[in-house]
Order: C-alpha cells, then sequence, then structure tokens
C-alpha cells in the first residue's frame, strides 16, 4: 500500500498570462512559481521518497528538480509521458478569454466526459492514460520498495484532477468540482479494497506522519483517531516506545 503524493507545477508564465499553454515547448516556471515549488519541497523534505515521477514537460521537470534537491538522500528521478498534459490540439496557445467563447467551452465545464479538443484528445482518454500510469508506478514501486514506501507523481492541473476523481469514484463530468493549484500536493493510497484520497489541494503542513503507513487500508469505522494515533502504534508495535 505505497502512498502517491500528486504535485501540480508552480505557477508559469503562461498561467500567470491566462494562456493555455498545453504542450508548449519552453513554458517555464516565473519567479513565484519557483518560490511556490522550493516551499513544495521543503515540505516533502521530510518525507523519504522512493521516487519521483515527473512529466515531461519543462514545468513539472523544474518542479521536480526542486524536490528532489531537497531530499536527504539520492532520489531517482523517473520521465512518465503517461502523466503528460492534456492535448488541446488547436486550443494550445489560446487565451482563456478567447477559448472561453468557444461552444466546447460550455461542454468542458458541464459534460467532461464528451468533451474531445479539435485536433487534440479527448478528456476520458485524458483520464485513462494517467491513471493508468500512476497505477502502474505505484505497482512497480511496491514490488521494488515495499508496500510503505511514498512517491511523487508531478504534473498537471487536469491531469491531477482527473486522477482524484478516480480514487474518489467521481464520474469524469464531475471533475471540475475539484480544484488544483499550482505547486499543491495531494495524496492518495491505493489499497486492497479501495483508494483512499488523504488529501487533496493543500499547500502547507507537516507531511512526516507521511513516512507511517498503517498495517491495514480498511476504513476506521468511526473515522479513526489520526495519524499521531497511527505513528504511536506503529512505535509501540515495533518496541520503540
Amino acid at each position: 500500500m505505497p502512498t502517491m503524493i500528486l504535485v501540480r507545477h508552480g505557477r508559469t508564465t503562461a498561467n500567470a498570462s491566462g494562456v493555455l499553454a498545453g504542450r508548449t515547448p519552453g513554458v517555464k516556471l516565473d519567479e513565484t512559481g519557483r518560490e511556490q515549488v522550493r516551499r513544495t519541497g521543503e515540505r516533502l523534505a521530510v518525507v523519504p521518497l522512493a521516487a519521483v515521477v515527473s512529466s515531461p514537460l519543462e514545468r513539472c521537470r523544474q518542479t521536480s528538480r526542486a524536490i528532489v534537491e531537497q531530499q536527504s538522500e539520492p532520489t531517482d528521478l523517473v520521465i512518465e509521458k503517461g502523466i503528460t498534459e492534456c492535448d488541446y490540439g488547436d486550443w494550445q496557445g489560446g487565451t482563456l478569454t478567447e477559448l472561453g467563447q468557444e461552444d466546447l467551452w460550455n461542454v468542458v465545464q458541464s459534460q467532461p466526459s464528451a468533451a474531445t479538443f479539435p485536433g487534440g484528445e479527448s478528456l476520458a482518454t485524458m483520464q485513462a492514460r494517467a491513471v493508468a500510469a500512476v497505477r502502474r508506478h505505484d505497482a512497480e514501486l511496491e514490488t521494488t520498495h515495499g508496500d510503505h514506501a511514498v512517491w511523487a507523481a508531478v504534473s498537471h492541473g487536469d491531469i491531477i484532477k482527473a486522477i482524484l476523481a478516480d480514487a474518489l469514484g467521481m464520474h469524469l463530468d464531475l471533475f471540475q468540482r475539484l480544484h488544483v493549484d499550482p505547486a499543491s500536493i495531494s495524496i492518495i493510497r491505493y489499497g486492497t479494497h479501495r483508494p483512499t484520497v488523504l488529501a487533496s489541494n493543500t499547500h502547507a503542513g507537516d507531511l512526516a506522519w507521511l513516512s507511517v503507513t498503517p498495517s491495514t487500508d480498511d476504513a476506521s469505522v468511526g473515522g479513526g483517531a489520526g495519524p499521531d494515533a497511527v505513528s504511536t502504534h506503529a512505535a509501540q508495535a515495533s518496541g520503540r516506545s
């Protein structure tokens, strides 16, 4: 039962100017984005990561490097095309103001499962290949690092929203109810019975509790006692307290 940390890349020049960058090459973090990912790297520094898996686009690779550089031990950085940005086709490079006038915009907002970008991919295809990619890495890391492995996937807003929606059992038509900010952290565990979403779109807070994985993925009836209790019980079981 590894733990997957989903990290959106930091703010880019395109984000700041309201442009849909898509897969446009050379889109990089702006000054605000670089500061955002530095802080995200600091949050994750207390969590030994088995790997950082990144979208191939430059803004994600910049974010991934900021995370890896603050790890206390060498951490593998893996490039994964399966979590690259949605192929927005002819929409790529357009301003959000202009795109908002297109008929397809309302489909994307209200029925994303029916949306296919002209000259690009559908949101349903995007979700399927992204979920398949993270599930594959999660299984591989469990095999190589054990079921207590913690790893990070660095990707894009719509990709992360689609992965979260799948883990929550939400239809893709509901995924616009989710919000994922630049450099935010969301957390999923894929268990035996079901995925569990531990956090979504977080910007602050201690993550040291992620180093302790519960011995079971059964849901705690009544909600449980929280991560401090999990850490205490794990320490007692191992004879450390």
